[in-house]
């Protein structure tokens, strides 16, 4: 083949994992960076991270892609049993993925992939990132288990081209030893800084900013209970419940305005208009609040390994005020936020346009020599 023209536009197809929805999130300003240096994109996503995502780039291509639709237990401890037992199907999902991705590559022309987190989204003959902050994969069974998960997860990630981290290169960063191991990957790494959808601001409000998310059922159980603690708060709450597609709305009451999902810039809006924000701890909502400069009360999704250590890495560094779920109380917990000396959030860089523009670089010298 020849080379290709200079006004040679590639094809990269971005796929998020579906577990939950900061995946798609975090992957949107990998997208909105791709549009901007000239790249075609293709989308695989369905369900909710696929309407959210058609929301954010209505314009853009899409083709489905199942998830490995992990469901969480409602009690902590049985947590990584249910996980251990989904095994098998998450397996067969990477490897469904797999096959499903030497399809699209040849229906689509695909000269480049960018999968976050999906194990299978990886080609012998197409150039291929993968987008992870966990590194190290904490299991909850200690430190010789946390080596073993790890050195299986490298054993995925070797089969892509390059690993982009979404964290600061300097530890310990804001994920600390989930991006920052003591070995890394033997392919190139890059630390691209952390991923948000939204712009730095440092503006103040006076509402309490309700976010969920993450995976059923632990997002309707921390719905059901925040419900029930804000009819005891005299002040303004917003609920975004992290629901995109055709669910039943919550009814308004006296001092709590719900929605079932907002655009990114709707959301931004009301994160501008929030005195704090009370989250789940996951990953994507930490790099959004860094960026946004929020005061933060983290929930971590009870069992949920990756996020209870980052709840006390957050604390320990006094960037958030952190809660486990089955001792919270919203009044109390919004009290005790006010006395808690926050540190500011670092501020936060980012390579990803240096990432993508040698990627590209890469996919178009690749395509040359094909």
């Amino acid at each position: 083949m020849t080379s290709p023209p200079s006004a040679f536009k590639p094809n990269i197809l971005v796929a998020p994992l579906d577990w939950g929805l900061g995946h798609a999130t975090r992957c949107i300003p990998v997208v909105r960076e791709l549009i901007k240096q000239g790249a075609n994109i293709l989308i695989a996503a369905e369900g909710p991270v696929g309407f959210l995502l058609r929301q954010e780039f209505p314009d853009q291509n899409f083709v489905p892609l199942k998830g490995y639709g992990v469901r969480y237990s409602r009690h902590r401890w049985t947590l990584p049993f249910a996980l251990a037992l989904q095994i098998p199907k998450i397996l067969s999902a990477i490897q469904y993925e797999n096959q499903r991705l030497k399809i699209l590559v040849k229906e689509h022309q695909i000269h480049g992939i960018i999968s976050d987190n999906r194990y299978g989204l990886y080609h012998p003959e197409v150039p291929a990132v993968f987008i992870t902050h966990q590194l190290t994969i904490k299991t909850g069974w200690g430190s010789a288990a946390d080596r073993t998960l790890r050195s299986l997860n490298y054993r995925f990630i070797h089969r892509f081209d390059e690993c982009w981290v979404p964290d600061f290169e300097k530890s310990p960063g804001l994920a600390g030893e989930l991006s920052h191991p003591p070995t890394v990957p033997n392919i190139p790494l890059h630390y691209i800084g952390p991923l948000s959808r939204f712009q730095s601001t440092q503006e103040q409000g006076e509402n309490v900013l309700i976010l969920l998310s993450g995976p059923e059922p632990q997002r309707t159980l921390l719905e059901n209970l925040l419900l029930q603690q804000t009819q005891q708060l005299n002040q303004p709450v917003t609920l975004v419940r992290g629901l995109p597609g055709n669910t039943p709305s919550l009814p308004n009451q006296t001092h709590l305005t719900a929605y079932n999902h907002l655009d990114a810039t709707m959301l931004e809006q009301e994160i501008n208009r929030a005195a704090l924000v009370v989250a789940r701890c996951g990953y994507s909502t930490v790099m959004d609040m860094a960026r946004m400069r929020k005061k933060t009360i983290l929930i971590p999704t009870p069992g949920q390994t990756e996020q209870e250590y980052l709840s006390r890495h957050l604390m320990q560094s006094r960037y958030a005020f952190t809660v486990p779920q089955n001792k919270f109380n919203l009044k109390a917990a919004l009290n005790l936020a006010n006395n808690f000396q926050y540190e500011p959030w670092p501020e936060t860089d980012s390579g990803l346009r240096a990432a993508i523009t040698a990627f590209l670089d890469r996919v178009i010298t690749s395509t040359s020599l094909t």
